[in-house]
């Protein structure tokens, strides 16, 4: 079956650009020019994946992007202009899963949304499939691999699925130490060009969850000039 794909994009040359490129792989797509538009689309259908520009018409990306994390977890891709660091954190920030700064090459797009749609359907077969529940402790935190779920002093802390699995990686390795380019290596499963934003952005997040106060983290501990390591 395709694979349904959401266009966000106003520009109208590259939204069709864009869209043309996405059928010649085989992708089933609905564009929408504006976050009006958008908006109806997603409530209206189902989709797989979300291309979203974040400079839109009657409706923001940032605004469309909260809506549709109030009620789904599909991979977002934002689009954005080439510099926009500030646009990119607050999108991740949001929720979104990634981003791809204009102008990019079309090999960098189905790259970007291969890896997405893949990831996003193996947690749906992990979430799925039945099995005994595994739960991992580490002081007050327990993650339960079963239920897909975190709790901290018994709160259930709601988590992105980029958070969850990072925090996974934390857990389940708890004495290692792990660099920026081996989490963005093992979460995205894509090579690492200096992808540090997206990193920071993401342990931030998950850092003001969990921790009690993020400025002086008990959980996820930084390890200057190398990277990240849970615990003491």
């Amino acid at each position: 079956m395709e694979k349904r794909i959401l266009l966000v994009e106003d520009d109208n040359d590259i939204n069709l650009l864009i869209e043309e490129q996405l059928k010649q792989d085989h992708y089933s797509v609905a564009a929408a020019r504006d976050g009006e538009e958008a908006l109806a689309l997603f409530q209206k259908e189902k989709f797989d994946l979300i291309l979203l520009d974040l400079m839109l018409p009657k409706v923001s990306g940032m605004e469309l992007l909260k809506h549709i994390r109030e009620t789904s977890k599909v991979p977002v891709l934002i689009i954005s202009a080439k510099g926009s660091d500030l646009d990119k954190a607050m999108g991740l920030g949001f929720g979104a899963d990634d981003y791809i700064s204009k102008p990019f090459s079309m090999i960098e797009l189905t790259a970007r949304v291969q890896a997405a749609i893949r990831r996003a359907t193996l947690y749906s077969e992990t979430e799925s499939k039945p099995a005994a529940p595994s739960v991992i402790t580490f002081k007050d935190l327990i993650l339960d691999l079963h239920s897909f779920s975190v709790k901290v002093k018994e709160k259930s802390m709601p988590l992105t699925a980029k958070e969850f699995h990072i925090l996974k990686l934390f857990l389940t390795h708890q004495s290692r130490v792990f660099t920026k380019e081996q989490i963005y290596q093992l979460i995205w499963e894509e090579d690492y060009y200096g992808n540090e934003n997206v990193i920071n952005v993401h342990i931030r997040r998950l850092r003001e969850k969990i921790e009690e106060d993020p400025s002086a983290p008990q959980y996820i501990r930084t390890i200057w000039g190398i990277g990240y390591r849970m615990g003491d």
